[in-house]
């Protein structure tokens, strides 16, 4: 997998998307917004369907915070309904969780089991977010088929976690702890919203969740705003898209 095909080889992709990435690290940027961007390419170099990023708040209940389908927030959602998962079971351990095939898992997580092959998924490869020892969240890249990934797609995954993770917390975020945990609240914040404005948005225009999301990212980059920004302004009916 990740053959290099199409505009470039991986190196070149990726290259591509860690300047990117690094280009939107400035004082005012929008948590959500890049770590849905991140998520979204590392499932393009990885050859991946779908991925998805659950954040923790120091205590707080797990939350997905980005995701490149419906069907992947569903999937991480049941998790955290379960209280386990592969995902969940990341964050906890804080350490990479691969399960190749997931249609052999013994009977520890049914649940997400059902709802992963019922959402198309075969294999997912877990990455936890960490700083400093501290386990912030997780990266979680599913494929349609069985897979069991080798080490170079392995370490594109873990390094666009560590990424992440670094648009979490960025240098200043790691001397003043209080600015991390309020980064990581207005994210939390932010998705909420967000997922009320995609609601908002698919009722008004009769389409789906994920043609709605498009809509209003389209919105937000369209007109130079913040995501969140948007979404609030949707839900609070100042603004059609």
């Amino acid at each position: 997998m990740g053959d290099g095909s199409g505009d470039g080889t991986r190196e070149s992709q990726l290259v591509h998307t860690l300047v990117r990435l690094a280009d939107t690290l400035v004082d005012t940027y929008d948590v959500v917004e890049v770590l849905q961007t991140l998520v979204e390419n590392c499932v393009s170099l990885v050859d991946a369907q779908a991925g998805g990023i659950i954040l923790s708040d120091q205590g707080r209940p797990l939350e997905v915070i980005a995701s490149t389908s419906e069907e992947t927030r569903l999937v991480e959602l049941i998790q955290l309904s379960a209280g386990g998962g592969p995902c969940v079971d990341c964050i906890t351990s804080g350490v990479v969780v691969s399960v190749p095939d997931i249609a052999t898992l013994p009977d520890r997580w049914p649940l997400f089991r059902e709802r992963a092959e019922q959402g198309g998924f075969a294999a997912v490869h877990a990455v936890p977010l960490r700083s400093r020892g501290t386990i912030l969240g997780s990266l979680n890249v599913f494929w349609s088929a069985p897979l069991r990934l080798d080490p170079e797609s392995a370490a594109v995954v873990q390094g666009l976690a560590d990424v992440a993770t670094i648009s979490i917390l960025q240098e200043r975020s790691l001397r003043e702890s209080e600015l991390a945990r309020e980064q990581l609240q207005h994210a939390l914040q932010s998705r909420i919203v967000i997922e009320q404005a995609k609601g908002v948005v698919a009722f008004q225009l009769d389409v789906g969740v994920e043609e709605a999301f498009t809509l209003l990212r389209d919105h937000a980059r369209s007109h130079g705003e913040r995501l969140s920004d948007v979404a609030a302004r949707v839900v609070a009916r100042e603004l059609d898209v």
